[in-house]
């Protein structure tokens, strides 16, 4: 649930928890603090991804373990210049805590009490006095990094729009293409912005169902419908749909493997 938006000068939290008992012991650990001011919690990650472009919060308990959006895909999600200061809460993913250690990030492990509480507030409140300089989105960065090959790739991706925010499943997915510092997101006759390179967007698709065929294009396969030879090794990529692709000869001897049905 959102509260109202202040200007009160403290520092603007919100809490982010699956479980009803956990944001409450967040917010009655916080309820004496008078530099905090909780504007808004969250139960999952798609209201907490609204929640945090709406109220853009200075610091952000964020869980974890959470079902069908997890602490990591929030935080991929709402990376940017205006990036909270994180306290991560965890119940039980050693491999995470070693990871919070090792990029110089707080994190709360469950069940944490009232002194180790008031540390990691205080570590805040720090880094939020510092200003959230380049170094902090820097570690968010390396921690993400780190983790992705550890975790399942995400079953959909989170697009602005129009003041929108769209929960789009990754199988719907026909093609993507290059533009600048974003990609265009090909799904049906719709088309979306996704701030990011090819390589940032390539990392979080499946690589046996998406295909990287041109420097400017990748491909779900199961939208092929054939391949035709060009000249010097270059293939014509159709799609079910009429759109018509271009494999680029250095891309298909990278895929030989999982094209080779086709070729």
């Amino acid at each position: 649930m959102a509260m109202p938006n202040t200007s009160s000068g403290k520092i603007r939290t919100i809490i982010v928890d699956d479980e009803p008992l956990g944001r409450e012991r967040i917010r009655a650990l916080l309820a004496d603090d008078s530099d905090i001011e909780v504007v808004g919690e969250s139960s999952d990650g798609r209201r907490a991804i609204a929640s945090i472009a709406k109220l853009k919060p200075d610091l952000l308990f964020l869980d974890v373990q959470m079902p069908e959006m997890d602490g990591f895909e929030v935080l991929e999600s709402i990376a940017g210049a205006e990036m909270p200061v994180v306290i991560f809460v965890t119940a039980y993913d050693k491999y995470a805590v070693k990871a919070f250690q090792v990029h110089a990030l707080d994190y709360l492990l469950k069940s944490f009490d009232r002194d180790r509480f008031a540390e990691a507030v205080c570590r805040a409140k720090m880094e939020i006095a510092k200003g959230r300089d380049r170094r902090l989105n820097e570690r968010l960065a390396s921690l993400l990094e780190g983790l992705q090959e550890r975790r399942p790739k995400p079953e959909r991706l989170v697009v602005r729009s129009g003041g929108r925010i769209l929960f789009l499943r990754i199988e719907e997915i026909d093609w993507i293409e290059a533009a600048d510092n974003y990609v265009s997101l090909h799904v049906g006759r719709d088309s979306h912005m996704l701030r990011g390179t090819m390589a940032s967007i390539g990392e979080r698709l499946d690589s046996r169902k998406f295909l990287r065929i041109h420097r400017s294009t990748i491909v779900n396969l199961d939208r092929v419908l054939e391949l035709s030879p060009l000249f010097h090794g270059d293939y014509a990529v159709r799609l079910r749909d009429g759109t018509k692709l271009t494999l680029s000869r250095n891309y298909r001897e990278k895929l030989q493997e999982p094209l080779s049905p086709f070729l």
